[in-house]
């Protein structure tokens, strides 16, 4: 296979495909978004979700209401405590949306080449003529000949759940427009998507503001740390974000490529180098990506399409962090068979992923002379992969040094062990560490676990033997280390950063 490709450089045998994927408690270094909802939301369901591998559950805040996703959390920490299965929360939250109002929930038939009128006036009955939208800035930005598209989830103007449609004329504040497929709208609420046109409307709207601020939420995160610590990841699916990626890149703390949208806004033909480029640079940049919209036939199916499961592994050979599943889980009919098969073309994807050039152009990328971090953590990849160690086990408190050797993309697993920070508001104590954990679990190869807090991540004393102890123990019982196997070990011994390689005794 051509060298310049993320993929491994010898030929594969064909007779190793057939080969039967061997079981493991990681089932995949890539890690699985799930997002929850009605077909998702019991402890029973969620519960098999953490077991298939998902490791961070994604709430939808652009639809339902705040007391629903709060029932939701609460199974999920029952999950989370009977699985015993670390799992992050991600809130997304609406933002910028235009939507048709269907106020009486009427299932509205659209025909081709017939005409519908979308109008500011949501007191207005929503039918086949005319559609009521939540915006009256709509007849100001379009033009005759732009493209808009209306649909629940699945907006590509060729299913029988979305239409395209055409800009016709613009009377006053009504666009008129021709219906370019039929199709048949049916529930309350309808996403509308004009393709490559400046909307302006807020980031946050007032509905965003009250999610985020809830009471609930914030005793809920309070448990887990400060909300200043609170990850931001920036949705890109449309050509602005495309335009200002590198500066987007730069301030949020990762990227979730909404291919959703994203197919909308670009010409389907260049959908796939702007995955390519966006995650190359997320990858140099060393901030997680995420790619949505992968296996959209199985919310109603128990197989993906062959292109699907191609697009899968593509996404991971790619160098994507994490894999978001959306309709799948949330509606779909099968959540967890969908997390485990994702899992497993994630794991198949990850055995011929080319780590050697992959690491060579991160390398490259960062230049000389490297940071003090940068360096131990590129040094703990290259010892790891030079004497094959089955596991890397890092110390850290911030979680910032297991995410760069992360970064480096190891062909084994990382355990980053979380080491508990004291901290005080003056009115009282408390340790961190479990909010730093949690973040991880979006980072590929990352795997996180909460140190004893009695144990200071800088000791020169017996204990950091002990928690090593505790992690070499936690990876046996996974299945990822056993007697003879050489562990790459990376921690702080006083003002130190050492990287110490051990074999296991028997």
């Amino acid at each position: 296979m051509h060298s310049s490709h993320l993929l491994l450089e010898e030929p594969i045998r064909m007779a190793s495909i057939l080969e039967p994927s061997r079981a493991s408690f990681f089932p995949a270094m890539t890690k699985i978004v799930g997002t929850l909802g009605p077909k998702s939301r019991s402890v029973e369901v969620i519960s098999g979700c953490l077991m298939a591998g998902m490791s961070v559950a994604r709430f939808d805040f652009s639809w339902c209401d705040t007391e629903y996703h709060q029932e939701t959390l609460q199974n999920l920490k029952a999950a989370i405590k009977s699985t015993k299965r670390l799992c992050a929360v991600m809130l997304d939250t609406g933002g910028a949306e235009l939507q048709v109002v269907n106020k009486i929930e009427k299932t509205i038939s659209l025909q081709a080449d017939g005409h519908v009128v979308l109008t500011p006036d949501v007191e207005q009955e929503a039918s086949s003529e005319i559609l009521p939208i939540n915006f009256d800035g709509l007849a100001k930005a379009v033009k005759k000949g732009d493209t808009i598209f209306v649909g629940q989830y699945l907006f590509t103007g060729s299913e029988t759940t979305s239409v395209w449609l055409e800009v016709a004329e613009v009377k006053g504040k009504d666009v008129v427009c021709v219906i370019k497929n039929s199709a048949t709208l049916a529930g309350s609420l309808f996403t509308l998507h004009a393709s490559q046109i400046h909307i302006d409307l807020p980031t946050l709207s007032e509905k965003d503001k009250e999610v985020i601020n809830v009471r609930q939420a914030r005793e809920f995160l309070s448990k887990l740390g400060d909300l200043s610590q609170t990850q931001i990841f920036a949705k890109i699916e449309n050509v602005e974000g495309l335009t200002h990626f590198d500066e987007i890149l730069r301030e949020a703390d990762g990227i979730i490529l909404s291919r959703g949208n994203l197919g909308i806004d670009l010409p389907p033909e260049k959908v796939f180098l702007f995955q390519k480029a966006a995650l190359y640079k997320c990858n140099m940049a060393g901030k997680p990506a995420v790619v949505t919209r992968v296996v959209d036939s199985m919310t109603d199916n128990l197989r993906p399409t062959r292109a699907e499961a191609t697009d899968v592994a593509n996404a991971v050979l790619d160098g994507s962090d994490a894999i978001l599943l959306g309709a799948e889980t949330l509606r779909g009919l099968y959540p967890i068979e969908t997390i485990s098969t994702v899992g497993k073309i994630c794991s198949e994807a990850e055995k011929v992923f080319n780590q050697d050039l992959y690491f060579k152009r991160t390398v490259k990328y960062v230049g000389e002379p490297m940071s003090h971090l940068e360096s131990i953590a590129s040094s703990a990849v290259r010892a790891a992969i030079k004497v094959k160690a089955s596991v890397i086990i890092c110390f850290t408190s911030s979680g910032r040094a297991a995410r760069l050797i992360a970064k480096y993309r190891p062909t084994m697993p990382v355990l980053s062990v979380v080491i508990p920070r004291l901290k005080t508001n003056q009115l009282k104590w408390s340790f961190t560490g479990a909010f730093e954990a949690r973040q991880s679990l979006i980072v590929r190869g990352l795997f996180p676990l909460l140190a004893d807090p009695r144990h200071p991540a800088e000791s020169t004393s017996a204990t950091n033997e002990s928690i090593l102890k505790i992690a070499l123990d936690h990876g046996k019982a996974a299945g990822v280390v056993k007697s003879h196997d050489r562990v790459v070990v990376c921690q702080k011994v006083g003002d130190a950063s050492v990287v110490k390689i051990i074999e296991l005794e028997d």
